[in-house]
């Protein structure tokens, strides 16, 4: 990847004693994966506005990465310099309210606040779970590609896909670049996009569990500091992929589990569709709680190193 010398020099993840890793590694390799798909939605916007003659409800899932380019921009300074928190998140709300303006879905104008907190939280927790080597790289991989027949234009997707399988070759462990801020809030943000360019309400569920564990992780993990009164937004090595490496699995064993449980829920969205999907997203959480429990290092006792 031939952004990886200017990274290593301008934008350098250096470990600490919260980190997965142990080599100083280059971050902002999102950047790698974002500029196939936003050229890709530029040139399609133009040319299906003169040649194709469509409406343009019918294009908004391939113009999704135009909405989520803002906060890719946001990221990359916050790899560069970590911006306030309070910079971050409104840029979070500002495209939280677009993805939700262009989404076909009928909506009450009183859960407006909720869908907007809910679409921040996605894309905070898409951040969150970015923190083995190829995890989120490829458990997006997948989601993207299993989203591909739901949509027209589906061919913008592809191209995010591949560029995220290309990025994914650096990713994997052991890593020779991260995707930082600027690669996950975008992938956080298309997803949720692409969720609510759903036709009906039920098919936005079964595809918003596509993402169950990475999303049932993060969202576990903020409950749980919660409660324990800790600050939600400081780092941490508490979620259970990292307790899982931290009881001595290698980042490519938990990317693997995490990817093929992914997997394995694309696979009921094509086969079964929404009624599959619910029951395989339960039984992964209840999978998920076996593996809390029984095999990654406590919370409690990850809360005090």
């Amino acid at each position: 990847m031939f952004l990886i010398p200017w990274l290593r020099s301008s934008v350098l993840d250096r470990p600490n004693s919260r980190s997965s890793h142990i080599q100083p590694t280059p971050r902002s390799g999102g950047i790698a994966f974002i500029f196939l798909p936003v050229i890709f939605a530029v040139v399609y916007l133009s040319f299906s506005t003169f040649f194709d003659g469509l409406p343009l409800y019918r294009v908004t899932p391939a113009l999704i990465p135009l909405l989520a380019l803002p906060l890719s921009i946001v990221g990359f300074f916050d790899d560069l310099c970590d911006l306030p928190v309070s910079i971050r998140y409104l840029v979070q709300l500002i495209t939280a309210f677009l993805l939700v303006l262009v989404s076909p879905l009928p909506l009450h104008w009183f859960a407006l606040p909720c869908l907007l907190i809910l679409v921040t939280a996605v894309i905070n927790f898409v951040n969150f779970v970015d923190g083995l080597d190829g995890m989120v790289a490829g458990c997006m991989s997948i989601i993207f590609a299993a989203l591909v027949p739901k949509f027209y234009a589906s061919w913008g997707l592809w191209v995010l896909v591949g560029s995220l399988l290309g990025f994914l070759i650096w990713n994997w462990s052991p890593a020779k670049v991260f995707m930082g801020d600027v690669g996950s809030t975008f992938l956080g943000a298309v997803f949720a996009g692409l969720v609510l360019q759903s036709d009906s309400w039920q098919e936005a569920s079964s595809l918003f569990l596509l993402a169950t564990p990475l999303l049932a992780d993060a969202g576990s993990c903020v409950i749980r500091r919660l409660l324990a009164r800790q600050r939600v937004f400081t780092a941490h090595r508490l979620h259970l992929f990292q307790r899982l490496h931290q009881a001595g699995w290698s980042h490519s064993r938990v990317s693997f589990v995490y990817m093929i449980a992914t997997g394995l829920l694309a696979l009921a969205l094509a086969l079964g569709g929404w009624a599959w999907i619910v029951g395989l997203a339960v039984v992964e959480l209840f999978v998920g709680k076996w593996l809390d429990q029984c095999v990654a290092v406590p919370f409690k006792l990850a809360s005090r190193s």
